[in-house]
């Protein structure tokens, strides 16, 4: 009761100030009663306070769906279709440009088709409440939507009622913070656990939303294979100062996606089996694909014989996923195939399905079978459901993106030099570092034997063998389990061609991970069409890429460097300028946005105008970005916000690709730069020079204790004995967001807007 009282108190003054923010009393009464207030109550009422703020988010997520229904139930009838009529969905994008801007069908159905939208997942330490936390709030978020049916039985509502009061209850006396540092598995686990709890439902569900669509605006339908959206991940690969994340801790993330991957089809293809007991009425396709099938029970309902097969490949699959985590000594905390789904004899004899087309090509053989011969109604179901996922997800959930500072390839190709005997690498200069990159890109040799380096019988730093085993973890896997390699402090050609060169090194020749440069200062922002134009260049290069380019751009890092107006300056630049070397040499390119949740990180809750703004013909139906932390949450938590999610991404790609952008001129650049400029120079004269700045960060943010917070597995810092310059721009944001006063996202904007 006593923490209540303070709590409501408190609550009360916050009010009274809000509503007549001129009158100091409420403040002052505030900060007496919090002067007063023991340690003890202090935590119930800041606890109070959090819970309060979680169940007003819960209550705002169902209320974000309800307005949208609303809206749906109040529009004429003209307007038909699944999906929101409002402009960031794909309905209103539609209705737009083909009343507005007079695109024809063919035109937006042939884009759709072809753009391509891949969201990562990435584990940065910004979701501070535990899973379990997560989960009982979308709980509450689910109640409330069952609350408003309108059939409810009384007893049906007194039970939703008590249940809510239940799970309020158990969240007061949970802890709210984890009381150990996750480990890299764990938060891979959490990330697979978003994909299975809603992703794993909602892409297929949007997917049959967004051909409904297509049929009703366009009147075409969408093919069952077509994935506007896809899913990747950096959780188990972010190696950048993180030194929990091992190459055997990559590996070991890498099986575990597969294994879940597994046993999440074997789950759908077990329903599949149960539904198609048809017996008669197949395709030749099928007829012929089924009489390949040996030891099979079902003769004459030849779907089952074939899902059967499938189901025992899978149990296969499940099997050596497991055989592999107990080899590197973590065993798997799920349950056996057989345990799970019964046994399935016969497993032993199969093969694993180890690539997606494996399970794809008898899918749809399936699928167009069904449709050939009548029963549309049924390949429309979940056949096509379970063909989406494997679209989607593959048999690795997400792809893997691994990233590494390019110092730690310096320091392992300086390594191999010096053994060499031609010298040290680290201090040659830019010119004959390509040189020789260039040389032993286009040369038979190889500079080492494997063995000796996983032996280490050059005696090379711990470090630079661990950065050398990452390329031996990688060449051992399938392609479709690993995605980019990223080099986060991106500064020169040599630093991509450095990595080029190591995955050749591990006989990674024939299927190359892309190799992403991530410019993320502004120095590197401005210096980045340079260097891609060195790259381009380059023979070799552009004969391993295919003419096929990734470029990341760090919003967060830049932002912390420059400040956020000359970093969004230098980002819009960057790009234009990249895009325009990219067409010079004839290179498809692709931009990786490193976008966080909040401004001071790139994000924009706009997302779909944000989308919109980008430089001209830098997107062209191309798009991949990060998802972090908490936004996870926020944007993929539940299944109808979920869905929501991937409404926008879709929809905004599609209306970029026709919307025909300003083109900024000669004077309107020139006055950009001068703001630019002067922001940056007051932005760093505060934060660089000004011997106030540090000591007020530290006493105004909770800085150093976020640093000992149990969040993530990553450490705060790059450098564990260095200062505010070495903090990561994540927590350096995420600092001054919990004083609400958000430094970081407007600290020399003014100076530059006022600069004559």
């Amino acid at each position: 009761p006593a923490v209540y009282d303070l709590y409501t108190t408190f609550r009360k003054l916050g009010m009274k100030r809000s509503a007549n923010p001129d009158d100091p009393t409420p403040f002052e009464e505030m900060k007496k009663l919090a002067y007063d207030i023991s340690p003890h109550d202090a935590l119930g009422v800041m606890k109070t306070f959090s819970i309060a703020l979680n169940l007003v988010n819960a209550a705002e997520v169902h209320h974000r769906m309800r307005l949208v229904r609303k809206n749906e139930h109040a529009d004429d009838t003209h307007h038909i279709g699944p999906l929101p009529m409002i402009e960031d969905s794909i309905r209103g994008t539609m209705e737009i440009l083909l009343e507005d801007d007079g695109v024809s069908p063919d035109s937006i159905f042939a884009e759709l088709m072809s753009q391509k939208c891949e969201i990562v997942l990435t584990a940065h330490p910004t979701e501070v409440n535990r899973k379990t936390i997560i989960r009982k709030y979308r709980n509450i978020s689910e109640l409330l939507a069952h609350l408003e049916r309108p059939d409810l039985h009384p007893f049906e509502r007194a039970e939703a009622l008590n249940n809510l009061r239940g799970i309020i209850a158990a969240i007061w006396g949970s802890d709210e913070i984890r009381r150990v540092k996750p480990t890299v598995q764990k938060e891979a686990a959490g990330g697979c656990a978003v994909i299975e709890s809603v992703l794993w439902d909602a892409v297929p569900s949007y997917l049959r939303k967004l051909d409904a669509q297509c049929r009703v605006t366009l009147g075409k339908k969408l093919p069952v294979d077509v994935t506007p959206v896809k899913f990747a991940s950096w959780i188990g690969g972010d190696r950048d100062g993180n030194p929990n994340c091992t190459p055997a801790v990559t590996q070991e993330v890498i099986a575990h996606q597969r294994l879940r991957a597994a046993k999440m089809f074997l789950n759908d293809l077990n329903l599949l089996y149960s539904e198609l007991a048809i017996s008669s009425r197949f395709s030749p396709e099928l007829e012929a694909l089924a009489v390949t099938i040996e030891n099979s029970d079902d003769e004459l309902e030849k779907y089952r014989r074939v899902i059967g097969h499938l189901r025992r490949r899978l149990v296969r699959t499940v099997k050596d996923c497991e055989a592999k985590l107990q080899s590197l000594a973590k065993s798997p905390e799920t349950l056996s195939a057989e345990a799970a789904f019964g046994a399935l004899e016969g497993w032993e004899d199969v093969e694993p399905i180890m690539k997606t087309d494996d399970l794809m090509a008898p899918l749809k053989v399936i699928y167009e079978s069904l449709v050939t011969t009548g029963f549309e109604l049924v390949a429309d179901g979940r056949v096509s459901d379970i063909i989406r996922r494997v679209a989607i997800f593959g048999l690795t959930l997400v792809p893997l993106d691994i990233r590494e500072e390019s110092t730690k390839h310096t320091l392992a190709l300086d390594a191999i030099t010096r053994h060499l005997g031609i010298g040290s690498y680290k201090e040659w200069d830019e010119a004959s570092r390509l040189s020789w990159l260039q040389s032993e890109l286009t040369s038979r040799r190889p500079l080492f034997r494997i063995r000796d380096v996983e032996q280490n019988l050059f005696d090379f730093d711990p470090d630079v063998v661990k950065t050398l085993m990452v390329f031996k973890v990688a060449s051992e896997q399938e392609p479709e389990s690993l995605g980019a390699y990223v080099i986060s402090q991106a500064k020169s050609a040599s630093d991509v061609l450095s990595v080029m060169l190591l995955q050749k090194q591990f006989g990674m020749e024939e299927r190359l991970m892309r190799v992403v440069p991530l410019f993320e200062t502004l120095d590197d922002l401005t210096g980045s069409p340079k260097q891609l134009e060195t790259l381009f260049g380059t023979t070799s290069y552009m004969d391993a890429i295919n003419r096929k380019q990734e470029v990341m751009v760090g919003y967060s890092d830049s932002a912390k460097d420059a400040g956020r107006l000359a970093a969004c300056w230098a980002q819009y630049t960057a790009q234009e300028t990249m895009a325009e070397v990219a067409t010079k040499f004839g290179v498809e390119l692709t931009f990786f946005h490193g976008k966080g949740g909040t401004v001071g990180r790139g994000g924009n809750p706009a997302l779909y105008r944000a989308i919109l703004s980008h430089p001209p013909n830098t997107i062209n139906g191309r798009f991949r970005v990060t998802e972090q932390g908490e936004m996870i949450r926020q944007n993929f938590g539940s299944l109808e916000i979920a869905e929501r999610s991937l409404d926008i991404y879709t929809a905004a790609l599609l209306r970029e690709r026709f919307t025909k952008h300003v083109e900024p001129k000669q004077k309107w650049r020139d006055q950009m730069q001068r703001v630019s400029e002067a922001s940056c120079a007051n932005y760093r004269y505060f934060v660089r020079e000004d011997p106030r700045f540090v000591p007020y960060f530290r006493q105004a943010t909770p800085e150093l204790e976020l640093g000992i917070l149990n969040i993530g597995s990553r450490p705060a810092k790059r450098n564990p004995k260095g200062g505010v310059e070495s903090l990561r721009a994540i927590p350096w944001t995420f600092a001054w967001a919990q004083t609400r006063m958000h430094l970081s996202a407007w600290l020399g904007v003014g100076a530059g807007l006022n600069s004559e």
